[in-house]
């Protein structure tokens, strides 16, 4: 996004948040191409099987977002970790419910393609990640923010570490810290 981009970005999210309804609008051209490459690259990592497509995904994060009365954003920055945020939101809210008893529970998904079986990975991992991302953004925010970026966003680690205003290096540091940390949280036999 050019810095022209940028400024119109910030200038309408400050609009939308005063109450000029037609910002929201004006917003989504300029961030949604951007917002659909981050949710193509989180989607593609989910599990085979899985529905909910790219589109479905920025529409559902970007309607949380313009809905929220309360939602403070001082510029694209804040805006993309919001987006970010929103988008985890909905698919834990997606994994909460095919876990559910409604759902088939702790069932495995099975689907027959040219006559193999795929079974898709229990929606378990998603909210386990979910609690242990929780644990982390009480004990360290920027790490939490690094995962959100990385993982529920997409983002590679050079836009991740720019939006955080982080030099890559660090931003790898850290990153190698957290998968670490999370590795050892998950692994472990209560979490």
């Amino acid at each position: 996004m050019t810095d022209a981009a940028d400024n119109d970005a910030t200038a309408l999210l400050r609009a939308a948040q005063a109450g000029d309804g037609s910002a929201a609008a004006r917003l989504l051209p300029l961030v949604y191409e951007e917002l659909r490459r981050l949710a193509r690259a989180r989607m593609a990592r989910l599990s085979p099987g899985e529905t909910l497509q790219p589109t479905a995904l920025v529409h559902e994060a970007y309607l949380r977002l313009v809905g929220k009365a309360d939602l403070h954003l001082e510029g694209r920055r804040h805006f993309f970790f919001a987006a970010a945020r929103a988008m985890r939101d909905v698919l834990v809210e997606r994994a909460r419910a095919k876990a559910g008893p409604r759902r088939g529970g702790g069932r495995l998904r099975v689907e027959l393609k040219d006559a193999a079986a795929v079974a898709e990975p229990p929606a378990e991992d998603l909210l386990a990640l979910n609690d242990a991302l929780s644990e982390l953004e009480k004990e360290d925010p920027l790490k939490a923010q690094i995962v959100q970026l990385r993982y529920f966003a997409g983002m590679n680690a050079e836009e991740a570490a720019r939006a955080l205003c982080l030099s890559e290096r660090t931003l790898h540091r850290q990153w190698r810290f957290i998968k670490a940390w999370l590795r050892r949280r998950l692994d472990a036999p209560d979490g």
